[in-house]
């Protein structure tokens, strides 16, 4: 847990750190515990009680009675003071989702392989996508933080742009933030699909973050890591730490996009796997230059026959998380993490016969196994994680303590 200060000019840090504190209690929390879980004095405790309590973000709920002296009041988090809104741009999905204060998902939309060759279209899907969600929920606009798109990088967080993701096809340097902020009339924030997926574990799970290490898999129509050491999200110089497409898998020479082969995102691309896959025999019905919908199409296709049992498009989709497997290996052991956290749209419908295989690779090739052991475990946040951690982003960026506010101005 955040440990608060009891110097002068950093209120904003403090209530930050208290109302973290009660957001994490699931059964409330008492002024007493508070004060020894944050090392804060009780009078700036009841200073910033009262507070979050006149903005109605929490609530006084009942008093209990535990040994001699005063019964204590504990207090509650008002969860649906507040919601965000967070989107996943995948090139195979669009999801969008509203979330309160607590974390929980309020209301989903989900849009299957959209067409997005016209960056301005999309904006006009996903903006339509957060309206549907707040008619859904019923709640006033005013309660409503803003908006978190998470999408695949590169991308510039600062000035909301998606400078060129490679498997966005006509995605160059497009601005997001600005129009769809303009569209929606609220706060738009810009986060790498990678780091939001692990930040959504973070805010979300049923944990507390402070202190976990983990890698966290995200597997879409491309894959990256969002890494968490000590309870802290690495983002990189530029927001755009996670990528490990062009890690080599050591054994296929496919070229890759980035002029060099063996490239992890070549050996899991679409053009890779649809070629074995028609020497395989197994039809994807594509064309021969597919479009960013088509791609998702075939491997829907592809997920669909490995789920109805075939044996062909199982092993080639065991292959690929086969190469998945032997780069998070590589993480794992360069970190020193203890968790390995696979989601994403299409891992979440291949975990099921993916997970044990990931799992034995990863700690087969960990080479500090004689101390401790990975944990490899499907999300609880299943294919959702990045959008849900879109509208972290967005809390986070409002409500979490930052170490930053405690610089002296």
């Amino acid at each position: 847990m955040r440990r608060g200060t009891n110097l002068g000019r950093l209120g904003d840090f403090n209530q930050a750190v208290i109302f973290e504190s009660i957001r994490r209690a699931k059964d409330g929390i008492s002024r007493v515990e508070l004060a020894e879980s944050t090392g804060l004095s009780p009078q700036t405790i009841s200073n910033v009680v009262r507070r979050l309590i006149d903005d109605s973000l929490i609530r006084e709920d009942r008093t209990i009675v535990s040994g001699p002296g005063k019964p204590r009041t504990v207090l509650e988090l008002e969860a649906d003071r507040l919601f965000s809104i967070g989107i996943d741009l995948d090139p195979g999905v669009i999801t969008a989702v509203m979330m309160n204060l607590r974390g929980d998902v309020v209301a989903i939309r989900r849009i299957e392989t959209p067409d997005l060759g016209v960056p301005e279209e999309t904006i006009s899907l996903m903006a339509d996508a957060v309206e549907e969600l707040i008619t859904e929920a019923g709640q006033p606009r005013e309660r409503i933080v803003g908006v978190g798109v998470a999408a695949p990088g590169p991308l510039d967080p600062r000035e909301g742009v998606i400078t060129g993701p490679p498997l966005l096809d006509g995605w160059r340097n497009v601005e997001i933030v600005k129009p769809l902020g303009a569209r929606l009339g609220l706060r738009v924030i810009l986060e790498k699909d990678t780091i939001a997926a692990a930040l959504a574990e973070l805010w979300s799970g049923d944990h507390d973050g402070e202190g976990r290490n983990f890698v966290c898999v995200y597997f879409g129509a491309g894959v990256g890591v969002g890494t968490v050491l000590g309870g802290e999200v690495l983002r990189g110089v530029s927001n755009n730490a996670g990528e490990i497409g062009h890690y080599s898998v050591g054994r296929d020479s496919i070229n890759c996009a980035c002029g060099r082969t063996g490239c992890l995102a070549a050996a899991i691309g679409f053009d890779n796997v649809a070629r074995k896959a028609e020497a395989a025999g197994i039809p994807l019905d594509v064309p021969a230059t597919p479009t960013v919908a088509e791609r998702a199409m075939g491997m829907n296709r592809l997920v669909d026959l490995a789920r109805d049992g075939n044996a062909a498009a199982l092993e080639l989709l065991g292959e690929c998380s086969r190469n998945v497997a032997d780069m998070v290996a590589q993480l794992v052991n360069a970190l020193d993490v203890d968790t390995v956290i696979m989601g994403g749209p299409v891992w979440a419908r291949v975990n099921d016969f993916c997970l044990d295989q990931v799992n034995e690779i990863v700690n087969e090739r960990f080479t500090a196994k004689a101390i401790h052991g990975i944990s490899v475990l499907n999300s609880a946040l299943g294919e959702n994680n990045a959008a849900i951690g879109g509208a972290c982003a967005v809390l986070d960026t409002t409500l979490s303590p930052k170490a930053s506010a405690l610089l002296l101005r």
